[in-house]
């Protein structure tokens, strides 16, 4: 059945629906006539007051989940809340602050990834879910820095002024005469092409015997390219954190439910499938329910956002599921600042 636009509601029918959304989404139980009568402040009679709710289940905005357990939202009454009711609450100065220090820059791109979905997940109370860019980037500068211990540190610049660091084993004896040959034979000779590419280049020049790299260097440079590759290939689609959140004591009522959940999010590329329609979004997107076809059964929502470098461009696209009474107000502004901040950091 379909639901009455907003304006369409008394004054009195939107303030009962509010208190039921809220009330539902705090607590995860209906909302009955009398919890409403004495808690919420409404002037008016239970009686008065199941007449309203009748009134909106009758629209297809509540439903009685039993005969006597009051009311909850229907999909569509969710979806009515979240576009023309709900009050957004904006992160605090305190938030944005722990977010920003939880992401600082420091250590491979992969850190960063899995430190964003473990702060969604611990924000929401949901799982939080981050597709891994999937850019190509073009080799800028490369420099080999001996760290000790036989190790060196190899830095990776990209053309779009990304940093990226590795540690190598490299062995005692490496000179940093050797270490500043293998940089600068990767710098001056590859710039401008991609990691996938550079590796190969390399790999002919010293199969044909043309390069001319001593076999330190030679060895340096093709284990320097490699180690990149190699973490490109091994990167997974898609990160998940915080499955055990969607096992609350609410939950524990819905077994079934949550079971099917998980199993959806074991099909990681399925989820990085419907996240991929958020790549286009201006703002945040929030799908309810049945709104998208992969959690349908499950009866979980999706809320996701694109992020972006410090071009502009899309790089990736983060978010959070969980059952559909997630805290809308407070998940939403989190899950668009979690993505201006990853887009800061990741340049």
């Amino acid at each position: 059945m379909s639901s009455l636009p907003i304006s369409e509601l008394t004054e009195r029918a939107r303030e009962i629906f509010r208190l039921v959304v809220e009330g539902y989404l705090e607590s995860g139980q209906p909302v009955g006539s009398k919890t409403l009568a004495q808690d919420s402040g409404v002037n008016l009679s239970p009686a008065s007051i199941r007449s309203v709710l009748a009134d909106l289940e009758s629209v297809g905005l509540l439903a009685a989940p039993h005969t006597s357990a009051g009311r909850m939202p229907t999909e569509s009454g969710l979806r009515l809340f979240v576009d023309g009711m709900m009050r957004v609450a904006e992160p605090t100065a305190e938030e944005r602050a722990a977010i920003e220090a939880r992401l600082n820059g420091n250590g491979p791109i992969e850190q960063a990834l899995e430190q964003t979905s473990a702060i969604l997940s611990d924000l929401s109370g949901a799982a939080g879910m981050v597709m891994v860019p999937t850019r190509e980037a073009r080799l800028a500068q490369f420099s080999l820095v001996g760290i000790g211990q036989g190790r060196a540190l190899a830095v990776l610049v990209s053309d779009d002024g990304a940093v990226e660091n590795r540690v190598l084993q490299v062995g005692a004896d490496v000179s940093p005469s050797t270490l500043e040959q293998a940089s600068n034979y990767i710098t001056a000779r590859l710039a401008g092409r991609t990691l996938a590419d550079a590796a190969c280049a390399i790999a002919r020049e010293i199969a044909s015997g043309q390069s001319q790299l001593d076999a330190a260097s030679q060895d340096l440079v093709e284990r320097g390219l490699a180690i990149w590759s190699r973490d490109a290939a091994q990167r997974p689609v898609l990160i998940v954190r915080g499955q055990a959140n969607l096992l609350d004591e609410a939950a524990l009522h819905d077994i079934e439910r949550v079971r099917s959940l998980i199993e959806d999010l074991e099909s990681k590329q399925s989820v990085a499938e419907l996240l991929e329609t958020a790549r286009e979004a201006e703002a945040t997107r929030i799908f309810i329910g049945s709104e998208n076809r992969l959690f349908a059964l499950s009866g979980s929502s999706v809320i996701a956002s694109p992020y972006r470098d410090r071009e502009g461009r899309v790089v990736g696209v983060l978010g959070v599921i969980g059952p559909t009474r997630l805290n809308y107000a407070r998940v939403i502004p989190m899950v668009d600042l979690t993505a201006r901040s990853l887009g800061k950091l990741i340049g």
